[in-house]
C-alpha cells in the first residue's frame, strides 16, 4: 500500500524533499530485497524505465523552493519527482493564513486536486494521505489547511496525516501565533493525527548534539526527515508475522490515535551525533532505551540535558491523581526499533502503568515495531508518543495568540481576506478544549 504526500509552501517541500532523499539512500543500503521492495513501495512510483518517482505533490504560491526541490532530486541519480506533480504561482500568502485559506486555496482547488487525484490513481491501493506543512507563514498553513479540507471531502474514508512544522518561540514571523492557531484549529476536526517537530527542539539537537555551528533551515529540516524515515521506514509490528507492514499510516493511527480529542503527536529518536562520531561509538539497547524511557517520562527531547529526577507517580499518586513535577503522561506510546540483535532488545519499561493514564491499560497503549535492517546508526530507537509532551508549547502559542486578538492587533488583514472575529473565536475555543483534554491526562 502506498502513501501519497503532499508537500505544501516552502517548508513542507524542502521537509519532503529530504524525507524523499533519506528514504531512497536507505532503501538503496538496505541489505534486504524484501525491506529495499517495502520501502519503495510505500513512497514510490516505477515508471516504464525504471526510474523513481516520488509519490508526492508539490503546491507552493511561489515557484522557486520547488523547483529547486526537483532541481536536486532530478540531480541525485537516484529518484525524481513526477515531471507534472507540482503547482506554483508567483505570488506568495504574504504570511496571512486567511489570505492562504479563503483565497489562494479556493482559487486553485481544481488544480491541485487533480494533481493528487492523478497521483492516487496511479496506487495500486492508497494507504493515506500525508500532508506536509509548516504553521507560521500563509501558504503552509492556509492553502495546507484548505488542501487537507478539500483530502477530506474527496476521500472521506482515507487516512490523513499532518506533518506540522512550528514556528521558532521567538519568532520568524509577527502572526504566527494567529497562523498556527487557525491552523491547529481547523486541522483538529479534518486530520486523523498530527506529527509535530519544534523547530526551537530541533535546533538544540543541531547545536548540542550535532555540533552544527551556523545552523541552516537546511539543517533543520534534514533532522525532522532522519526522524520521519525513523518512523516511516518498513517495520515489523506485534501480529505482522515476519512480514513487513503494508499499511504504514493505518498502522501508526491505530497504534497511537485511539480518541479524536488527543491526536497531537511527537517524535524523539536516538542516538543523534554528528557522522564522524558513529565510528567510534558503541550502542546498546540497555543504555538506549534507559535513555530513552527518561527522556519520554520528563519530556526531554534529546539525550543531552535529562532530567534523571522525573519519576512516574506511585500507585497511590495514581489514584489521587497527582503527578509529579515535571511529569510527562502518555495516552500511547510506539516505540520503533532498528538495526543489530533488535530481537533481543527488553522493552518492558515502556509498558509501565505509571507512565499511562489510568483509563488505557498499558496492552493497549504500547505499541512496538522492530526491523532488523539499520537506520543510519548500527542500534537506533525512534518513540512516537500522543502525550501531554506538545502541552506548553500549545497553551504558550494560544495564550500569545489570545493577547494579541484581544488588542485586535492585526486582526484587519485578516477580515479583508472574509476571516471574521467569530472565526477566531471559534479557532480560540476548539483549541482550549484541546488543552483542557491533556491536561486532564496527568
Amino acid at each position: 500500500m502506498s502513501v501519497v504526500t503532499v508537500q505544501l509552501g516552502q517548508c513542507g517541500n524542502q521537509v519532503g524533499h529530504e524525507l524523499f532523499d533519506i528514504i531512497c539512500s536507505d532503501a538503496h543500503e538496505g541489505q534486504r530485497k524484501v525491506y529495499r521492495s517495502a520501502s519503495c513501495e510505500r513512497f514510490f512510483h516505477q515508471t516504464a524505465h525504471g526510474d523513481l518517482e516520488a509519490r508526492a505533490v508539490l503546491v507552493d504560491m511561489e515557484s522557486k523552493v520547488i523547483n529547486q526541490s526537483m532541481s536536486k532530486a532530478a540531480k541525485s541519480g537516484r529518484w525524481r519527482y513526477g515531471e507534472s506533480s507540482s503547482f506554483s504561482q508567483k505570488q506568495g500568502s504574504g504570511n496571512n493564513w486567511a489570505n492562504g485559506f479563503c483565497v489562494h486555496g479556493p482559487r486553485h482547488r481544481d488544480a491541485v486536486e487533480e494533481l493528487v487525484r492523478r497521483e492516487v490513481e496511479r496506487c495500486d491501493r492508497l494507504a493515506g494521505l500525508m500532508a506536509m506543512m509548516s504553521v507560521a507563514g500563509g501558504t503552509g498553513s492556509g492553502v495546507g489547511t484548505y488542501v487537507t479540507q478539500c483530502l477530506r471531502d474527496i476521500y472521506p474514508k482515507s487516512f490523513i496525516v499532518n506533518h506540522l512544522t512550528w514556528p521558532y518561540g521567538t519568532g520568524e514571523v509577527i502572526v504566527q501565533n494567529y497562523n498556527s492557531v487557525l491552523s491547529l484549529a481547523h486541522l483538529y476536526q479534518l486530520s486523523d493525527a498530527i506529527l509535530v517537530h519544534e523547530n526551537d527542539t530541533v535546533h538544540k539537537i543541531c547545536s548540542q548534539l550535532l555540533n552544527l555551528k551556523d545552523i541552516s533551515f537546511s539543517d533543520i529540516n534534514s533532522v525532522i526527515a532522519q526522524q520521519l524515515g525513523g518512523v516511516l521506514q518498513p517495520a515489523l509490528t506485534t501480529d505482522s508475522y515476519g512480514v513487513y507492514s503494508r499499511n504504514p499510516l493505518g498502522e501508526l493511527l491505530s497504534a497511537l490515535a485511539c480518541h479524536p480529542e488527543y491526536k497531537l503527536l511527537s517524535v524523539s529518536s536516538i542516538p543523534q551525533m554528528p557522522s564522524a562520531s558513529v565510528a567510534y561509538s558503541t550502542f546498546s539497547w540497555p543504555g538506549l532505551l534507559k535513555h530513552l524511557r527518561q527522556m519520554l517520562i520528563s519530556n526531554t527531547k534529546m539525550e543531552e540535558g535529562i532530567d534523571w529526577q522525573v519519576r512516574p507517580p506511585s500507585g497511590s499518586e495514581r489514584t489521587r491523581s497527582v503527578t509529579g513535577a515535571g511529569f510527562n503522561t502518555s495516552l500511547a506510546n510506539l516505540l520503533i526499533l532498528r538495526g543489530k540483535d533488535v530481537y533481543s532488545a527488553e522493552t518492558g519499561g515502556f509498558e509501565d502503568p505509571a507512565l499511562y493514564t489510568s483509563w488505557l491499560s498499558p496492552h493497549e497503549a504500547f505499541n512496538l515495531w522492530k526491523s532488523p535492517v539499520p537506520f543510519k546508526y548500527e542500534k537506533s530507537a525512534t518513540l512516537v508518543s500522543n502525550s501531554q509532551a506538545l502541552l506548553r508549547p500549545l497553551d504558550n502559542m494560544v495564550g500569545k495568540a489570545w493577547n494579541m486578538f484581544a488588542s485586535k492587533a492585526y486582526v484587519h488583514q485578516y477580515i479583508k481576506f472574509g476571516f471574521t472575529e467569530e472565526d477566531f473565536l471559534d479557532s480560540f475555543t476548539s483549541l482550549e478544549q484541546v488543552i483542557s483534554s491533556y491536561r486532564q491526562l496527568g
